[in-house]
């Protein structure tokens, strides 16, 4: 079993328990997924003798968390991080996680604030929380709508891979909502490149005549696109300086959720997209 003894961490200079260890080995290689690792390359990026990371990942594939390849010489998440991580999921209410942020964004805003998931080219709203406000902006639950048009729609479709979005515009038509939804395949790929910028999408009268509103994805643990949340209200109060400070406020927020339901922004694969090239910009939502 994983030995709880207390250690020195040679990057942190500070005590490590070895059960704290062997998370770090297994955060790294779950991180790190479908990319396997050597010993070396774990022992060096954790700051730790190549000795104690061996015995470490040895425990680790005695217990089915890692598995070994012999041949590649090499580890990978094992049986027992499935049965874990599929354990942890099943617990997951992604609603009840968002509701408080919900909460949280109408108290630090005024405004009201919505949870849509994503149900294939579509979304649909499944929570809101009002604004307190006398005149205000509310959505109909259970309501679907397209993936181009509203800061919430453009939220999910920016935060799609690249192909996923290529499909929809190739195959989904970009009816108008509103006088102001976007209907050009070019504007929308620019405007998607925009909320990838950003980390949030605007919608002045795309979805609703008169409604103003920011959103932002909702990531599971995979990366897959769980759905956006949103700030949304009278277009009148929605100026370019509102839009940035609530856009900021909803993108904290969504990561927050995301965090919860295990995601972890791969700074290491980011770091290598940042040299590709795109033939086209990001997104925003509503």
């Amino acid at each position: 079993m994983i030995t709880t003894a207390v250690v020195e961490s040679a990057t942190a200079g500070r005590t490590r328990s070895g059960l704290g260890r062997a998370l770090d080995i297994v955060n790294i290689i779950a991180e790190r997924a479908p990319e396997t690792l050597g010993v070396s390359t774990i022992a060096r990026e954790l700051g730790l003798p190549k000795a104690v990371a061996h015995r470490i990942l040895k425990e680790l594939v005695a217990d089915s968390f890692l598995t070994f390849n012999e041949e590649t010489k090499r580890y990978r998440l094992g049986s027992g991080a499935l049965a874990v991580g599929l354990a942890a999921l099943r617990a997951l209410d992604v609603p009840d996680i968002a509701r408080r942020y919900l909460v949280r964004l109408v108290r630090d805003t005024g405004e009201t604030a919505t949870l849509s998931v994503r149900q294939g080219w579509t979304r649909v709203y499944i929570d809101q929380v009002l604004s307190p406000h006398e005149v205000r902006m509310s959505v109909s639950l259970g309501t679907s709508h397209a993936l181009h048009s509203g800061s919430s729609s453009k939220a999910i479709l920016a935060a799609l891979p690249d192909a996923e979005v290529e499909d929809y515009l190739d195959h989904h038509p970009l009816d108008a909502v509103t006088s102001a939804t976007i209907t050009s395949t070019a504007k929308l790929r620019s405007e998607l490149g925009r909320v990838r910028r950003l980390g949030y999408a605007v919608s002045m009268g795309e979805r609703q005549n008169g409604a103003g509103s920011v959103a932002a994805p909702v990531r599971y643990a995979t990366g897959q696109v769980f759905g956006s949340i949103s700030l949304c209200g009278p277009q009148n109060r929605f100026t370019p300086e509102v839009c940035a400070a609530h856009g900021a406020l909803v993108a904290a927020a969504a990561a927050e959720i995301s965090a919860e339901l295990g995601f972890r922004p791969p700074a290491q694969r980011a770091a290598g997209r940042t040299g590709q090239k795109q033939n086209w910009g990001g997104g925003t939502g509503e």
